[in-house]
């Protein structure tokens, strides 16, 4: 997911997005959209005719949606692309969504459970992370990655997270 559609903006059917994207202007490059209430419902792909980045927000105009009524429709929708859409990520860098089913531990061995989502919010994206009897949440922080391969995940966290979220 890339962002989320807050409301219209103006009377033309522009809308204004929510970017979950670290580079806003970002979605100048996405062509092709995907909308969706949520993640498990069908996802309805939409051309972007034109973003702009517009303070902390992108103001976006589909070619689908051309008055103030469909962009009233479309609030709340959440929006995504393609994997073979997004930019290839560089040197140490990753996407959030490539975590999902990882095997995540700790640097000295603990066995967490598996990454099972990535809550964002307009905070601290939060890395979901379950096992038999437990759920942690904890904090997207560049620091606390050690290493990210196809299986697993090592965190160094911080003395005393796991213990509060039990």
């Amino acid at each position: 997911m890339v962002g989320i559609v807050i409301r219209p903006h103006g009377i033309k059917g522009d809308l204004k997005v929510h970017p979950y994207t670290e580079e806003p202007g970002n979605f100048c490059r996405y062509r092709r959209l995907y909308l969706s209430a949520d993640a498990e419902g069908a996802k309805v792909p939409y051309v972007n005719a034109q973003s702009r980045v517009n303070g902390n927000t992108v103001i976006l105009r589909l070619e689908e949606c051309t008055t103030r009524d469909r962009a009233e429709q479309l609030a709340g929708m959440k929006i995504w692309v393609a994997v073979v859409d997004l930019p290839p990520v560089g040197t140490d860098e990753f996407y959030l969504y490539t975590l999902e089913g990882k095997q995540a531990q700790t640097l000295t061995g603990l066995s967490l459970g598996t990454v099972t989502a990535i809550l964002s919010n307009s905070g601290q994206d939060i890395l979901i992370i379950k096992d038999a009897q437990n759920e942690y949440l904890v904090p997207l922080v560049r620091a606390f990655f050690v290493t990210i391969d196809d299986e697993k995940v090592v965190l160094d966290l911080p003395p005393g997270l796991l213990e509060i979220n039990r």
